[in-house]
């Protein structure tokens, strides 16, 4: 597999797990929240959260956005990268990220 879809893959990954991240701790932590982890989840995520703004349904309550947005990023790296590189089978690249994270903790237990 090339390093740049890898790369390409990671990037939307990370994020895809960041704004998960950033909902899931919206349910122990107000949005004011100091907490560090909080405060740059948020600041990481904002700017996709308002870029998909104008597809973003009003009747989605505002802790479940980013599960929102972030489901998008689960579509681009499930079908499209794999429509993308001409793979015949949907979902054949999907999730890089999740396979070397899982190998890594395979390794160590």
């Amino acid at each position: 597999m090339s390093p740049i879809v890898l790369l390409i893959d990671y990037l939307l990954g990370i994020v895809m797990w960041t704004l998960i991240g950033r909902s899931a701790m919206r349910i122990f932590l107000p949005e004011n929240s100091t907490f560090f982890f909080n405060r740059a989840f948020i600041k990481m995520t904002d700017p996709f959260v308002k870029m998909f703004r104008f597809i973003t349904p009003q009747f989605i309550v505002a802790p479940l956005i980013p599960i929102y947005v972030a489901w998008f990023f689960y579509m681009i790296r499930f079908y499209l990268m794999p429509w993308i590189l001409g793979y015949s089978v949907m979902g054949m690249l999907s999730f890089p990220l999740e396979s070397s994270l899982a190998g890594w903790l395979y390794s160590i237990f």
